[in-house]
């Protein structure tokens, strides 16, 4: 094991080498923030491909796998459906708003009224993704090390702080695309193959199995449905994707970039249920379906090679990790502290908000630290965090994109009537029931429909700075330009 654990080493000793570049590259709030609004495609594929796919796409996507055989791959192939519909349908609009989190994209179009509220329940989901990544530490590092759980997150948690603190996205977005070439390498290209010649090939594989494991709807319709509206809506609207949006440096990286690493986590998909299909041959009566892909690694491997692959797992939920922290550090910053403090940023506040950003991520970092080692059961903490971003936000975000009827006071109550019912209903069926987001979903769209049109159409001077921001023909807040343009009358 001495060859793996010289990997791993110099994997992290990696990760924290690129956090300290970065902070020599974030220098402005647009730059620590939002890479500078910079990436072109290949680093704009790679990085949203990486947070994505992570430690539930890898060590979850196989486990499904090993328990449901190729249909297992839906989960994973639901995000990358949400992917590309996000990609093709709004990528290109999100880019030109020129904004830092959802909730001020909710500010611009109803005209700045549902950012606090909306910001805390992005901030609850922001939170719970990075406790549910930091967590998945304790079972690599357990089977790298034989580690302590506790400390394997801490041990964890802190590189992913560290490097995320230091040079906030462009730290963030090196490391990624590091960490999706070890996982193409690691996973696809090392795993799966090797994985399917230990089973003895598809014909063997479908020899030892039912035949249920290889029918692409054997893990159920209603799953799949529920799969669809968690994780493919929750790919339009978390924060955590969005933000990787916004570094995009024009439409077209937005657009056909997004379009590739959509494409790639389908290809993801069918790969881990492959993989855990495999195991089960191998390993028919693990305790846990999710110690499909450790047992693989550990026992089928050569030496190097194993450590590579442990690599991968380690790669895919540090990107998770890292951009659900900024993610969560950005919303706690610009949508909660900032508002409830008055604060609107001016030019030459841009040193300072770097300095706040990263004592933000520092804080959130801890907290996430903390709850992860408190908290046990990660499915229904993902459970809790998807329902109430879908059933409290899917509906104000996509109705404000698609609908110019929607108002403000349909916004808050959508948010607030979603949220409330998912939470009632959670608590009335259980976490993991599907009712809750069905129906808190459709408690959603009745609140924001009905008062929408009780109320109000939204101010004709709101729509207007709305649609020249979504044309790409206003200014970033904040820069010089949007200043002068605010200062300077236009030429009669």
């Amino acid at each position: 094991m001495a060859v793996d654990y010289l990997v791993i080493v110099v994997y992290l000793a990696g990760m924290l080498a690129m956090g300290w570049w970065g902070m020599r590259r974030a220098k402005s709030k647009s730059e620590f923030l939002v890479a500078g609004r910079r990436l072109g495609p290949a680093m704009y594929s790679g990085t949203m491909a990486a947070i994505v796919l992570g430690g539930a796409s890898t060590i979850g996507g196989v486990g499904l796998g090993y328990q449901y055989g190729l249909s297992g791959a839906w989960m994973v192939f639901t995000i990358g459906l949400g992917l590309l519909a996000l990609s093709v349908f709004f990528s290109a609009r999100i880019a030109r708003l020129k904004v830092y989190t959802v909730s001020e994209m909710l500010d611009l179009r109803y005209g700045g009224r549902a950012g606090v509220i909306s910001g805390l329940v992005m901030w609850a989901y922001t939170l719970m993704l990075a406790v549910t990544s930091t967590i998945a530490y304790a079972t690599i590092f357990d089977v790298l090390f034989d580690m302590n759980r506790t400390l394997a997150i801490v041990l964890g948690g802190s590189i992913v702080v560290a490097y995320s603190t230091l040079g906030g996205m462009w730290s963030i977005t090196l490391t990624d695309m590091v960490q999706f070439v070890v996982k193409t390498i690691g996973v696809l290209l090392l795993l799966l193959p090797v994985a399917v010649v230990k089973a003895g090939g598809f014909s063997e594989m479908k020899a030892q199995l039912p035949t249920e494991y290889f029918d692409p709807l054997g893990i159920g319709g209603e799953t799949i449905f529920t799969y669809v509206l968690i994780y493919t809506f929750g790919m339009l609207i978390g924060q955590d994707i969005w933000q990787r949006v916004f570094t995009a440096r024009s439409d077209r990286t937005a657009r056909w970039g997004g379009t590739v690493a959509g494409t790639y986590c389908l290809a993801y998909a069918v790969a881990g249920a492959v993989i855990g299909t495999a195991a089960k041959v191998l390993y028919p009566n693990l305790a846990s379906a999710d110690d499909a892909f450790a047992t693989i690694v550990k026992d089928e491997l050569p030496m190097g090679v194993r450590g590579l692959v442990l690599a991968a797992a380690l790669a895919a939920v540090m990107s998770t990790s890292s951009g659900a922290l900024i993610a969560c550090a950005t919303v706690a910053n610009n949508d909660i502290w900032a508002r409830l403090r008055g604060i609107v940023p001016t030019e030459g506040d841009q040193h300072d908000e770097v300095k706040g950003n990263r004592a933000f991520i520092l804080l959130m970092g801890l907290a996430v630290i903390a709850t992860a080692i408190a908290l046990n059961d990660v499915v229904q903490a993902l459970t809790v965090a998807y329902n109430l971003l879908v059933g409290g936000l899917l509906v104000p975000i996509l109705g404000g994109l698609l609908w110019k009827r929607g108002t403000a006071q349909g916004a808050l109550a959508s948010v607030a009537v979603g949220g409330l019912a998912v939470i009632g209903l959670m608590a009335a069926y259980g976490i993991l029931a599907n009712e809750p987001v069905y129906y808190g979903l459709l408690a959603s769209l009745a609140a924001y429909v009905a008062v929408s049109l009780a109320t109000r159409p939204t101010d004709a001077a709101v729509l207007a700075a709305w649609r020249e921001r979504l044309a790409g023909r206003a200014p970033e807040p904040g820069t010089a330009s949007e200043t002068v343009s605010e200062q300077v009358p236009a030429a009669q």
